[in-house]
């Protein structure tokens, strides 16, 4: 009786072995998987996200000088129209990033600043200019980048920066649905992200 019973006991402790090994594999493997999901969804979302915008604005352009030991003024103006086309992306193959298996954990640990891009067209009217102060190359580049700099404060204060953040949002949700799903947690700058508005406030911490 007591072989049996002994019997029985020895073979309890081997299935529960066996078993307890089982399911430490199993723990690993879902583990693996889930890491390639996550791997693959940054993969995907490593993408260029573009915003395009248009903007249409006339400048009038002045210069003038004194000559003859500041006897005279010379000058010279033009009227300028600009078509500019800008785009506001986001290089999110650049997205810096740290998987941790052991605590299953996303810790995204830098997120690209957004890249504008301005592609004026511009077109000059009613150019007048004294021929003592005559149009030069470096009045056409000054003025494209009085014009350049005019825009991008526009764009700065537009609603095509803030679509294009709103983009980058979206792209960044897919992040927390994921992990999310799986039981796994994202982090942003030490910051466990818990529920999607938090990542409304990522847009104010990107350098």
């Amino acid at each position: 009786m007591r072989k049996i019973l002994f019997g029985v006991i020895i073979t309890l402790i081997i299935l529960f072995t066996f078993k307890y090994c089982d399911d430490k594999k199993e723990d690993k493997i879902t583990l693996k998987e889930n890491t390639v999901l996550i791997q693959e969804q940054i993969k995907n979302v490593g993408k260029l996200v573009v915003t395009e915008g248009h903007f249409s604005e006339v400048f009038t352009y002045k210069h003038s000088k004194s000559v003859f030991a500041d006897l005279l003024e010379a000058e010279k103006q033009a009227i300028v129209v600009v078509n500019a086309d800008v785009t506001v992306s986001y290089d999110l193959s650049k997205i810096e990033y740290k998987i941790d298996e052991s605590n299953k954990t996303l810790r995204i640990l830098n997120i690209p600043k957004e890249e504008i891009t301005i592609n004026p067209d511009l077109e000059y009217y009613d150019i007048q200019a004294d021929f003592l102060n005559q149009f030069e190359a470096k009045d056409y580049n000054e003025i494209k980048e009085t014009v350049k700099k005019s825009l991008m404060k526009k764009v700065e204060n537009s609603e095509l920066k803030s679509n294009a953040q709103n983009r980058l949002i979206s792209e960044l949700s897919k992040f927390f649905i994921l992990t999310n799903s799986l039981g796994w947690t994202l982090e942003y700058n030490q910051n466990p992200i818990t529920k999607l508005e938090q990542l409304k406030e990522i847009e104010n911490l990107i350098d």
